[in-house]
């Protein structure tokens, strides 16, 4: 519940870490906690059987070994004299007296100490004491005696066929015959005479002969008429006991409030102390001011694991300057756990735990948005394009300036240009709109441009985006590709997917025509279709332009693809067709002013 509804209170959240950090400092008030706590049983699930009606006198003798541990509990808290005694007395202390005392906890032990049979536990077996009602102490009395008389009735047979007891001569009880005699089959002869004469056979099969006679046929028909009786009593009075102990419901569910909320703080404290890299406590500022800044960030389910060596990385969420990070490089290099680790380490913080980080300040945010992985339903006949879709749509619908966005690869499921087009919109809606602090992962080289987008160059005013790249090293003689995964500012401009394939054992040959159509597509512009020559001298003045510019006129040539593609030419004659075409061409030359990479398309068509 913590984890899907995480706090919004500062005042609470530090409430939580100062109590995390209590047991973080005191290595021997967690143990002892932990030895006392694992000997409590889910109170909230038996509390919940007793009001629905389903509890058993097992589930109340549950409830009662939990109860007679909360002394205990009380004990170690009490012991500790740090700096956060009086919130742990506050929180836990007064608690458990409140619900500890003779008109509640203590009362309801004493009455499972009178009514439940204590000594039977260790038979496994549940019941109500004999003492505890005068009826069912009658009945025990009767069934006792009974039991004794069958006893000597066996004894006095034993020595009428001269047959040693619990040796030749058995006293069996079965639900066909109830109380009878048995004999093995090698004894029978001896005792046949006398079987017959004064004894009535019941059965005889390779285990022995069954027999019995009129004293003993009495006394079992008497014994199991009262063993009936006394089990209908049992049951009535587990079901009155049953009933009373469910009067304490508000008891149990108050302990089980704070013995859980205990329990819960114990293990974040168990994790932040056990890790092999410390976790740290973070500090917590409100959503409307201060930033999210996490250095030496970790990712903690992917560190657990024993054959990694995390890399740490910095992630600083300034507003005005990095709110909206648009992360790029290579395949495999790390990006995407770059961005979950941020999302996981702001909900760590707002649970109240200490988190993976060397150092963190974080402004609390209202939800955590994510739009990860690929996959369809096809259950819902829903595909993964559209998947991505619904996600990002719900997003873009439920986000606010206090949200936390984090979408990875968006716009993978359709055509380069539909996902481009999709991806910058989207971007540019967070950035103006939402102004939320987002983590974009991408290949779409071409949006590190948003971070360039200023006010006078006829565009709309983009502030607060930032690009970073994860890194790699490329062996310059053996072209081997080496993962660094280390975040660092700026865009990078491949994503190394070939490489990745080699990682895979592609063929050689599939590798190589990889390459060779990747260069070929390389270069967004018309030199395809070139001589060598021109192709060279394309290629040369492309190096001296600005990267930005290049990035940002690349992305004004695909939108003005793209809008070329909606146009509905079918519906439209020649002359219609050429004059939209001529529109848009002069507005894309109104771009083109301050974009030398966009002018050397209109020069060459000159």
């Amino acid at each position: 519940m913590w984890l899907k509804q995480p706090l919004l209170d500062v005042d609470e959240i530090n409430c939580r870490l100062d109590l995390v950090q209590a047991f973080v400092e005191d290595a021997a008030l967690r143990q002892d906690l932990r030895q006392h706590l694992k000997r409590i049983s889910d109170i909230e699930r038996l509390t919940h059987n007793l009001e629905r009606k389903r509890a058993s006198l097992l589930h109340v003798v549950k409830l009662y070994q939990s109860g007679i541990r909360i002394p205990y509990i009380k004990s170690v808290l009490e012991r500790y004299d740090g700096q956060f005694a009086p919130l742990i007395r506050e929180r836990y202390i007064d608690s458990l007296e409140k619900w500890s005392d003779d008109n509640h906890l203590n009362k309801f032990i004493a009455l499972v100490e009178t009514a439940v049979d204590l000594d039977q536990l260790e038979n496994g077996e549940y019941m109500i004491s004999s003492a505890y009602d005068s009826n069912l102490s009658a009945l025990k009395d009767e069934q006792e005696t009974l039991e004794q008389q069958i006893h000597n009735l066996h004894k006095q047979t034993g020595n009428d066929l001269d047959l040693p007891i619990d040796k030749s001569l058995k006293l069996d009880k079965g639900t066909q015959f109830g109380h009878v005699f048995r004999i093995t089959k090698k004894e029978e002869p001896k005792v046949r005479r006398q079987l017959n004469s004064h004894y009535i056979v019941l059965e005889t099969r390779k285990d022995g002969v069954k027999f019995t006679n009129t004293k003993l046929k009495k006394l079992g028909d008497r014994y199991q008429k009262i063993l009936d009786e006394y089990k209908s009593c049992q049951k009535e009075l587990v079901a009155r006991v049953v009933q009373t102990v469910a009067s304490f419901s508000e008891v149990f569910e108050g302990l089980a409030g704070s013995l859980s909320e205990l329990d819960v703080l114990l293990s974040f404290a168990d994790l932040a102390s056990s890790c092999p890299t410390a976790y740290s406590r973070p500090n917590i500022s409100p959503p409307d001011t201060g930033d999210i800044i996490l250095e030496g960030c970790r990712h903690p389910c992917v560190e657990a694991q024993d054959w990694v060596n995390f890399i740490p990385n910095d992630c600083r969420l300034v507003r005005g300057e990095s709110w909206f990070q648009i992360i790029t490089g290579p395949n495999m290099g790390g990006k995407s756990t770059y961005i979950r680790q941020v999302g996981v380490n702001v909900l760590m913080a707002q649970v109240g735990s200490f988190v993976p980080c060397d150092n963190a300040t974080i402004s609390i945010r209202d939800c955590i948005f994510a739009r990860v992985g690929a996959g369809d339903c096809q259950l819902k006949g829903v595909s993964t394009f559209m998947q991505e879709m619904l996600e990002t749509a719900s997003i873009l619908k439920g986000a606010t300036n206090r949200s936390l966005i984090i979408i990875d690869e968006l716009g993978r499921g359709t055509s380069t240009y539909d996902g481009f087009g999709l991806a910058w919109a989207i971007c540019e809606h967070i950035v103006e709109e939402i102004k939320a602090p987002t983590l974009f992962a991408t290949h779409f080289h071409e949006l590190t441009a948003l971070a360039n987008e200023n006010g006078n160059n006829g565009h709309k005013q983009i502030a607060g985006v930032a690009n970073f790249h994860v890194s790699a090293h490329i062996d310059s003689s053996s072209r081997k590709l080496t993962m660094l995964y280390k975040v660092q500012p700026g865009a990078c401009d491949q994503s190394f997917g070939i490489h990745v394939a080699e990682f895979a054992n592609f063929p050689q040959s599939v590798v190589a025509l990889a390459r060779e159509k990747a260069s070929e597509l390389e270069d967004f512009s018309p030199n395809a279709m070139m001589p060598t020559d021109s192709k060279e001298a394309v290629s040369k003045r492309k190096r001296e332009f600005d990267p930005h510019d290049v990035s940002r006129g690349t992305a004004r040539a695909r939108q003005f693809l793209q809008d070329f593609t909606q146009l509905p030419l079918d519906k439209m004659d020649l002359k219609q067709a050429l004059q939209q075409l001529s529109q848009m061409k002069t507005d894309l030359e109104k771009n083109a002013v301050d974009s030398q990479w966009l002018q050397q398309f209109f020069s060459s068509s000159d």
